[in-house]
């Protein structure tokens, strides 16, 4: 059995089992470190000119340009296609094919200059509440659609935002149809005179530990070029986004393409489950990867 065909299995049902032999199991391994090896992994210095940004990547990390990144996010893991992906920023260790691999989905939206006035005006723990009571209120149609439950279980990690360099960054703990292994959503989003850039991970979270430290490491690396930094904003000519720091955070869960369509790699997480014989949560990913992508707002 294929990668591919394992990952779109997960879409056939609400819950599946695997009980695959030894040998398939190998083969898939085979299957994973040869199409990891076909990767072209850039290092260093790294140009992003659709959001003009660019990182400077550590020894530790390594990058994908668009067409492989698309690759490892629709051939490997299964998501749609999704044009809207600028790159992966990946760990050398662990590696794409190990069990507790992670990587950072790069977007960029040019919504126009956010304003930070209201960033140290927030109150997170209130802004939860909220994010939280929409979220259940919004349950009985995800159910009635067949698609099960969300629940925001609270912060992984609080929000902080540095008025300093203008970066924004928080993690989620979510879980879907009581299920009792949880989900790390970790977002960083830098903010530039024309829009932000925004780094994504997911992963399972028993990875917290090595994921917040990957992304805190990642943190200083990214940064607009000269002309396209949140400094250089001109308030006379630049077009202004229609909401704030507040926003950011919120209305990720709100904008269906904020959180799953972005973020392919809870989909190689449930992969790898479904390989030692954990349920599945195919039925409810499809929902999230699937649908209308008109009303996209906030990536």
């Amino acid at each position: 059995m294929s990668i591919r065909s394992m990952a779109l299995g997960l879409l056939a049902g609400a819950t599946l089992f695997c009980a695959a032999s030894p040998a398939a199991l190998a083969q898939d391994e085979q299957d994973a470190a040869a199409f990891v090896q076909s990767l072209h992994f850039r290092s260093g210095a790294i140009e992003v000119p659709e959001a003009k940004a660019r990182f400077n990547l550590g020894p530790e990390f390594r990058y994908l340009d668009q067409t492989d990144a698309r690759r490892v996010l629709e051939d490997m893991w299964g998501n749609p296609p999704d044009e809207d992906v600028l790159g992966l920023i990946v760990p050398r260790s662990p590696g794409l094919a190990d069990d507790d691999s992670w990587a950072v989905v790069v977007t960029y939206a040019d919504d126009g200059y956010v304003s930070d006035e209201d960033a140290s005006k927030i109150n997170y723990d209130e802004l939860l509440r909220d994010m939280q009571e929409q979220i259940n209120e919004a349950n009985p149609e995800r159910e009635k659609a067949g698609y099960g439950t969300l629940k925001l279980v609270g912060w992984a990690v609080p929000p902080r935002y540095d008025a300093g360099n203008n970066k924004l960054y928080w993690a989620k703990e979510l879980e879907f149809n009581g299920q009792s292994g949880h989900v790390l959503n970790y977002g960083i989003r830098v903010l530039g005179r024309h829009g932000y850039l925004s780094l994504n991970a997911v992963s399972g979270m028993g990875e917290l530990p090595l994921v917040r430290t990957g992304m805190e490491k990642l943190l200083p690396m990214a940064e607009f070029e000269q002309g396209a930094r949140y400094a250089d904003h001109n308030p006379k000519t630049d077009k202004i986004a229609a909401y704030g720091v507040a926003t950011l955070i919120g209305g990720g869960l709100a904008a269906k393409a904020g959180l799953f369509a972005k973020l392919g790699l809870i989909f190689a997480k449930f992969w790898k489950l479904l390989l030692i014989g954990v349920v599945a949560l195919g039925g409810l990913v499809k929902k999230f990867f699937g649908g209308d992508r008109r009303n996209t707002t906030v990536r």
